[in-house]
């Protein structure tokens, strides 16, 4: 054996690349990532809104046909959940989109000068039909950005930190996320969202800086930094919170 060979057999094996599966389930073909995980102790299915897909996730040295049999015997379990996945909204001429929790309608105007502006319960959007949506998701960004960064200032004065960097990401695993390095980070589709939502998790990534955990003692400070109780923007985040992720495709 050469030294390669026998140096190889300690190192860690690549994890396997995610394969597409098909699975039937009454007449109808269900779509499911499966990807391998060296952390996982048994198969597990999971809904990825996001990308609206169903994964499945086996530990690196589980049998690929016992995995695969694993994701067969709840193909009724797998086609429900996509099927409750909400539908796509689109930026295009019509929608209509939340802005911050308030009904608004998207209205092309690719005859006028300007970019994107708001009159009433409508926005208006200026320019050539293939720039609609990068034009919508920037104006977007921007508003959020004016709602969220003085909040999120103020809310970290009175926990007595400053604030390093915030950013607004396309986050979709996370709303928002507090480095050890006191920035923080956003999902812009928080835009969607209502006031109190937003005002939740400006407190939430605030409290982040005094304690990097989820401590009795981060949540005792969270609810202290909330205008209002964090149990309704939870429990509207975990109702709403796939629907958040459907805007703007």
């Amino acid at each position: 054996m050469s030294s390669s060979s026998w140096f190889s057999r300690f190192l860690p094996k690549a994890t396997p690349e995610p394969e597409q599966l098909t699975i039937a389930h009454a007449g109808d073909t269900l779509s499911v990532t499966f990807v391998r995980n060296a952390r996982a102790r048994r198969a597990s299915l999971r809904v990825d809104p996001a990308n609206r897909r169903v994964v499945l996730t086996a530990p690196l040295r589980m049998a690929r046909g016992t995995a695969v049999g694993f994701a067969e015997t709840q193909a009724g379990w797998i086609a429900a959940r996509l099927e409750r996945l909400p539908a796509r909204i689109p930026f295009v001429d019509g929608a209509e989109i939340p802005l911050f929790g308030v009904p608004h309608r998207l209205r092309h105007r690719p005859d006028a000068r300007g970019t994107v502006w708001r009159e009433g319960s409508e926005i208006h959007v200026a320019g050539r039909p293939e720039h609609l949506s990068r034009r919508v998701k920037d104006w977007l960004v921007g508003e959020l950005k004016k709602e969220l960064v003085p909040r999120v200032h103020a809310k970290a004065a009175r926990a007595e930190r400053e604030v390093k960097r915030i950013s607004v990401r396309d986050t979709r695993s996370r709303w928002g996320s507090c480095g050890p390095d006191a920035s923080l980070s956003f999902s812009w589709r928080l835009v969607f969202a209502p006031p109190e939502v937003l005002d939740y998790l400006a407190a939430h990534e605030a409290a982040h800086l005094v304690h990097l955990n989820h401590s009795p003692r981060f949540w005792a400070l969270a609810r202290a930094l909330c205008d209002g109780p964090i149990e309704g923007a939870q429990a509207w985040l975990k109702r709403n919170g796939e629907t958040l992720l459907q805007y703007g495709g």
